[in-house]
C-alpha cells in the first residue's frame, strides 16, 4: 500500500485528509460522502506546512464559492469548479490553473481561496521554484503546486509543468554520495498568477485553464480580515458541494461519455460525469472547456512566430508542399522584415521543421493541417481544411448512462488514424515520423 498526500483513492473510493489532531477523513463513494472518525485503510503523510482543513457540510452550494472569485463570467467560474474537482482525484491528468490580470485584481486572494478549499499550507503560494529539483520536492510534500506573482515561465519550468500535470519523473543525485540517485514521481495539480498570459508554449497552453480577472473597483474592495472571516464561514458549506460533486462523478464516470474527446481526455470525461452533481445544465462544462480551448489555441498561435507566419501564409492558399528548406523561403518573403530579423525567427530549416511540429496541432484546430511525408526527400504538406480535427467548433455529442455501445460504435467507425483517446489526428501517424526527431525535414 502506498502513501498518499490529502487525497487517496481506495477500494473505489475516494479518501479526503482533513489533516486535523484527530486525524479524520472524508470518504467520498458513488452513493455520497461521510465524515470517519476512525482510522482509514490508506496512509496519509503529513509534511511541515500543511493546514487542517474544516468538517465539511451537507448543505451548501457550489455557487456560494462565486462571492469569493472576481470573475467576469460564467464560463471562467465553470472552469475554477472544473479545476477543484480535478484536484480531489488522486490521478490525472490534471488541468494547470493559469489565472492573468491586472494590478488589483485580487489574483493572490482568489488562489489563495481556491487551495484554501482543498489543500491550505501556510505558505499556499511561492516564488517561482529555481530549479526542477525545488520543483519536485514540493510536489512531494504537498498536493497543490501554486506559484505567485511571476513575471515570465522560462522553457525549463514550462517543460516541468507539463510533466507534473501529465505526470513524470525527476532523478538526481542522493546528497553524500557519488553513485546513487533519488528518484522522485509526481503528478499534482498547479496554479500560477501573472499579469500577462504566462503560458506561451503549446504543450503547456495545451493544459491549461485561461482565467482573466477584472480589475476591482475602489468602492467594492474589502479588507483581507473581512474577506477571510466570510470565506472561512462558507467554506465547510463550498466543500461539501464540491464532494457532493465527486460523489456524482464516482456514480457516472463509467457510463457518460462525450461523442468527441478534447486532449485531457480523462480529466473532460470526469468533469462530464461530475455535472450532475452540480445542477448545471448538460453540456455547461463541455461548452467552457471548448472555449477555453480556442483561446488556448489562438495564445500559442499569437506567441509563435512560426504559427502567425504560417496563418499568414496560407490565408489565399488552399494548399502547400515543399521541403523545409523551402518553406523557409518562401514564409520569410511573407513577413515583414522586424520579423524576419528577431531574435525568435528560425535561422534554420532544421530550427523550423522543431517550431512547426510544436505549434502543429493550434494550427490544426483552427483550419490547417500540417503533415510530415516521407517522399525521398521529407516532405512537409500544408492544407487548409474546412473543419477542425480536434472537435473545436463541432457539434459534442453527449451519451447518457447505458449508452456506452453507441459510444464504442462511434470510435469504431472513426477515420483511419483517429486516435481514441484524444480525438485527434496525428500528424505524424501516417508517415510514421518520431515526434523526437529533429533532422531537418
Amino acid at each position: 500500500m502506498g502513501v498518499y498526500v490529502r487525497i487517496a483513492e481506495h477500494d473505489g473510493a475516494v479518501w479526503l485528509d482533513l489533516a486535523d489532531e484527530a486525524w479524520r477523513t472524508v470518504r467520498i463513494t458513488a452513493s455520497g460522502w461521510q465524515l470517519v472518525e476512525d482510522k482509514p485503510p490508506v496512509r496519509f503523510i503529513r509534511s511541515r506546512g500543511m493546514l487542517p482543513l474544516p468538517a465539511p457540510e451537507h448543505d451548501g452550494k457550489v455557487d456560494d464559492l462565486r462571492q469569493f472569485l472576481n470573475v467576469k463570467d460564467d464560463s471562467d467560474f465553470v472552469l475554477i469548479v472544473s479545476w477543484l474537482l480535478a484536484c480531489l482525484r488522486s490521478r490525472g491528468p490534471f488541468p494547470v490553473l493559469n489565472v492573468n490580470g491586472v494590478q488589483g485584481s485580487a489574483k493572490t486572494t482568489v488562489e489563495r481561496f481556491l487551495r484554501g478549499l482543498i489543500d491550505p499550507n501556510s505558505a499556499p503560494l511561492r516564488s517561482e521554484p529555481r530549479e526542477p529539483r525545488d520543483l519536485v520536492i514540493s510536489a512531494a510534500n504537498s498536493w497543490i503546486i501554486g506559484c505567485d506573482n511571476l513575471s515570465r515561465i522560462s522553457p525549463w519550468l514550462s517543460d516541468a509543468l507539463c510533466r507534473l500535470s501529465t505526470g513524470g519523473g525527476f532523478a538526481t543525485r542522493q546528497l553524500y554520495t557519488d553513485r546513487e540517485e533519488v528518484i522522485f514521481e509526481s503528478q499534482r495539480p498547479v496554479m500560477f498568477n501573472g499579469i500577462t498570459e504566462l503560458a506561451t508554449r503549446p504543450d503547456l497552453l495545451d493544459r491549461c485553464l485561461l482565467i482573466t480577472l477584472t480589475a476591482i473597483p475602489e468602492h467594492c474592495r474589502k479588507d483581507e480580515k473581512t474577506l477571510w472571516e466570510s470565506f472561512n464561514a462558507e467554506r465547510p458549506r463550498i466543500l461539501g458541494a464540491l464532494l457532493r460533486a465527486v460523489a456524482a462523478g464516482l456514480a457516472h464516470e463509467h457510463t457518460i461519455k462525450p461523442g468527441h474527446l478534447p486532449r485531457m481526455a480523462d480529466f473532460a470525461l470526469w468533469m462530464c460525469a461530475c455535472e450532475p452533481g452540480l445542477d448545471w445544465p448538460s453540456g455547461t462544462f463541455m461548452n467552457a472547456y471548448t472555449a477555453n480551448r480556442a483561446s488556448a489555441n489562438d495564445a500559442a498561435i499569437e506567441a509563435s512566430v512560426v504559427g502567425t507566419a504560417i496563418q499568414t501564409f496560407m490565408a489565399n492558399r488552399e494548399s502547400w508542399q515543399g521541403t523545409a528548406a523551402e518553406l523557409l523561403g518562401d514564409l520569410e518573403e511573407a513577413v515583414d522584415d522586424r520579423t524576419r530579423h528577431g531574435k525568435t525567427w528560425p535561422k534554420s530549416p532544421r530550427k523550423l521543421s522543431g517550431d512547426l511540429r510544436r505549434v502543429a496541432p493550434n494550427l490544426r484546430a483552427t483550419g490547417i493541417d500540417v503533415d510530415f511525408k516521407k517522399s525521398g526527400k521529407r516532405l512537409v504538406f500544408l492544407g487548409r481544411k474546412t473543419g477542425s480535427a480536434d472537435g473545436m467548433g463541432e457539434t459534442q455529442t453527449t451519451y447518457g448512462p447505458g449508452d456506452k455501445g453507441l459510444f464504442d460504435k462511434d470510435l469504431q467507425n472513426a477515420p483511419d488514424g483517429m486516435d481514441g483517446v484524444d480525438g485527434v489526428l496525428h500528424p505524424f501517424s501516417e508517415a510514421g515520423i518520431d515526434e523526437s526527431d529533429e533532422v531537418e525535414l
